[in-house]
């Protein structure tokens, strides 16, 4: 063979490799991109949520507040709350006002990982670094790089992976599973819980390093019966969301409905109010939106508590129909009636006198 053949294998070889290696790195580039249209996707999906931190109680005020304040920071966050109060909702409000918000954020529910699988779906892992793993996959954290990562229900880490998590924080950056390399990345980290983490620390299920690396600036997201006068502002809000989407002219809430949710305790916080007025948009017919009382109770959890908030808003609801019946000095039809005054159709008012047992002269037939 001729020098000149054997160059030319030679080149052809080192084009074939080339030719490989580009489109390895061009499979790689798609694989990324469509992860990055599923979380933009997620974040258009949530634009309307971020309304649901809006309210003048001195709480939400508070968030509200803290976001501003922690946002232009590259400051590690923990949101603490009850599950349903919207620490998601805050997580995005930080990013979305941050210098960061070019750039993705990447949410991931630690409870919702399985134990084996946490670290490739952090980290990423190589072809071959396990069974099952036939080409190599980018973890979360590469994921976000630039931007900001949201881990959700820190407390459910094991203790083998708040060290991992611990290391990544310390050196900023990370290993794939199966591979040696170290990985920069550059990432604005919030977690979130609903657990009381230096709880946890004091019962030895969670790591105090970790604690303190996380606890920088912690935000507590209030309870939703610790902010009560927010609720007709959040109704109002569903209401406007759900009648687009199942195209209804609901226009407002009967006012019995509205103390009914006023005065109940929501032990689901926000996400229980807003799967409520969805129900109730549902079985809706008229413009004005009404609740029923056994939905709460049903919704509830079982217990001596929830059982008593049920009796005392079949109460209240009761009471509300005989003063607007006293009012209308017993007349239901009409502008000047009693369902009108109570924002409800004749007939569905006829419904709730039945079930609390009232009768009047106009519409007892006895």
């Amino acid at each position: 063979m001729s020098d000149i053949e054997t160059a030319q294998r030679l080149i052809d070889a080192n084009d074939s490799q080339a030719i490989a290696a580009l489109l390895a790195e061009n499979r790689a580039l798609q694989a990324r991109l469509a992860n990055e249209v599923v979380y933009l996707r997620d974040e258009l999906k949530a634009e309307r949520g971020l309304r649901s931190l809006s309210g003048e109680s001195a709480a939400m005020k508070a968030v509200r507040r803290a976001i501003t304040q922690v946002a232009p920071t590259d400051s590690t966050v923990l949101i603490q709350g009850e599950t349903g109060t919207g620490k998601e909702l805050v997580a995005r409000g930080i990013h979305q006002v941050s210098p960061r918000r070019a750039r993705l954020l990447v949410t991931v529910n630690c409870a919702a990982l399985a134990p084996n699988l946490v670290a490739s779906e952090l980290f990423g892992h190589e072809a071959g670094a396990f069974t099952g793993a036939s080409k190599r996959r980018i973890g979360r954290f590469e994921l976000a790089h630039q931007g900001t990562l949201f881990l959700d229900e820190i407390g459910e880490l094991t203790p083998e992976m708040q060290v991992m998590l611990l290391r990544v924080l310390q050196e900023k950056s990370i290993e794939r599973v199966g591979g040696t390399t170290p990985i920069p990345v550059d990432v604005r980290l919030i977690a979130a819980t609903h657990q009381d983490l230096a709880q946890a620390v004091a019962d030895g299920r969670f790591r105090a390093d970790l604690f303190y690396r996380l606890n920088v600036f912690p935000i507590r997201v209030p309870a939703l019966r610790e902010r009560r006068e927010d609720i007709p502002d959040l109704v109002r809000h569903f209401l406007l969301h759900f009648g687009r989407r199942m195209n209804k002219q609901v226009a407002a809430i009967a006012p019995p409905a509205l103390d009914l949710l006023t005065r109940y305790d929501w032990p689901g916080n926000v996400r229980e109010l807003e799967n409520l007025i969805e129900r109730a948009m549902i079985v809706a017919e008229g413009s004005v939106l009404d609740i029923d009382p056994s939905w709460l109770a049903n919704d509830a959890p079982a217990s001596s508590r929830a059982r008593l908030v049920s009796h005392n808003l079949r109460d209240l609801e009761k009471q509300s129909i005989l003063d607007a019946l006293a009012e209308c000095n017993g007349k239901i039809y009409g502008n000047d009636g009693a369902a009108a005054r109570l924002g409800l159709k004749p007939t569905t008012l006829y419904g709730k006198m039945r079930r609390h047992g009232i009768r009047t002269s106009k519409n007892d037939p006895s």
